[in-house]
């Protein structure tokens, strides 16, 4: 099984503002239309992994932006229930990443998709994460909800390929070592 991450930062670090706010995110020129490879990454998962703030977040987005034949796990320890309006592949989950995955290994899935920071914290922490693709946009927020966390011991990247774009934004792509 292959686990990758996939997401955007201000230049300091930061996935979201303090209250979760992420409108800072679209406030860059469009580039053209330049979606970042994201569609063809997307297009390269089986399933995608997400924690519950991030989920939050998505339905805010109006109409769900996934492929309703795509694989979605919801983490989270307090959620009882899904709204009955997403397609039957998003469900919830509540275990260690370990688990998270063991499980969907069982359904064939081979490359995962890893989003938002706690889960990723989670999977780097595990050893469990192979492949990360950080998009840095040109600001700094300040303050707000980090990427990265404390960790226990440090994680070794390999670097695979930066690429900058029109917009400002660089983007690089690192393998967990």
């Amino acid at each position: 099984m292959r686990v990758s991450v996939y997401i955007a930062a201000s230049l300091d670090g930061f996935i979201a503002r303090p209250d979760g706010d992420i409108a800072w995110l679209t406030a860059f020129p469009d580039s053209d239309g330049e979606d970042y490879g994201y569609y063809d990454f997307l297009d390269s998962v089986d399933a995608i992994v997400m924690g519950r703030h991030t989920f939050e977040k998505v339905l805010t987005f109006g109409a769900w932006p996934f492929d309703d034949a795509k694989r979605v796990v919801v983490l989270s320890s307090t959620l009882a229930a899904l709204p009955d309006d997403l397609p039957a592949t998003v469900t919830l989950a509540n275990g260690a990443p370990a688990e998270v995955l063991a499980q969907l290994v069982t359904e064939g899935i081979e490359h995962v998709y890893l989003d938002g920071g706690q889960t990723v914290q989670k999977f780097l922490a595990a050893g469990l994460v192979n492949r990360i693709t950080l998009t840095h946009l040109p600001i700094l927020l300040g303050q707000g909800i980090p990427l990265f966390g404390p960790l226990s011991d440090d994680i070794s990247l390999r670097h695979v390929k930066t690429q900058s774009y029109a917009s400002g934004f660089v983007q690089s792509t690192y393998d967990v070592a």
